[in-house]
């Protein structure tokens, strides 16, 4: 289990603003990461995902939060994948770093490569400004992601570390969350009513 623990280093290459680059998890210091496995470019729900991030990019921006999406394949299959159209399933337009996983190694420190089918399962993981994973969310490969899921909780995260209060089931920002006691789950549940 990963949770609460230092997130492990990532070094890889990636794809960054059209360019092949290096690239190191603690690069962005202070910064939120959502770090999102796919299994392959050129499949058919990872376009989904990918442009379903990109289209909420500026959400994760105003939480101060990069995303880095990240499969086995390599640097140029990404890079090919970004040039062809949405319409016909690539990721053009896509402008967060896609990192590359191709000794699978980054795959199997984070527990999510899939050994018998030789790809990484959809993991998702929300990393913290000290880099500390806080949540990890792991789907089978026919199942994409809630991405709207991954801001609730990274404002969940950020609320419940900056207030020292916990937020409950379905909380979203404009609702109250409660003291971590008797007395606050208490108070909690008598305004629900």
């Amino acid at each position: 289990m990963l949770v609460g623990k230092v997130a492990p280093e990532i070094v890889c290459q990636a794809i960054i603003d059209n360019k092949i680059q290096d690239i190191k998890l603690s690069d962005f210091k202070n910064k939120y990461k959502v770090l999102f496995f796919y299994p392959l470019d050129f499949t058919f729900v990872c376009p989904t995902e990918i442009h379903a991030f990109q289209d909420l990019i500026e959400e994760f921006k105003k939480r101060d939060a990069i995303i880095l999406g990240i499969s086995i394949d390599s640097v140029y299959s990404h890079e090919a994948w970004l040039k062809q159209p949405k319409e016909e399933g690539g990721i053009h337009g896509v402008t967060f770093p896609l990192l590359s996983d191709i000794t699978k190694s980054i795959s199997s420190n984070y527990h999510v490569l899939d050994e018998k089918a030789g790809v990484a399962l959809r993991g998702l993981f929300i990393i913290d400004q000290d880099n500390i994973i806080q949540s990890m969310q792991i789907n089978n490969l026919s199942v994409g992601r809630n991405i709207h899921e991954v801001l609730r909780l990274i404002d969940a995260i950020d609320f419940a570390k900056n207030n020292k209060q916990v937020c409950p089931a379905n909380w979203t920002a404009e609702q109250k969350a409660l003291s971590p006691d008797q007395e606050g789950l208490s108070k909690y549940f008598k305004t629900k009513k």
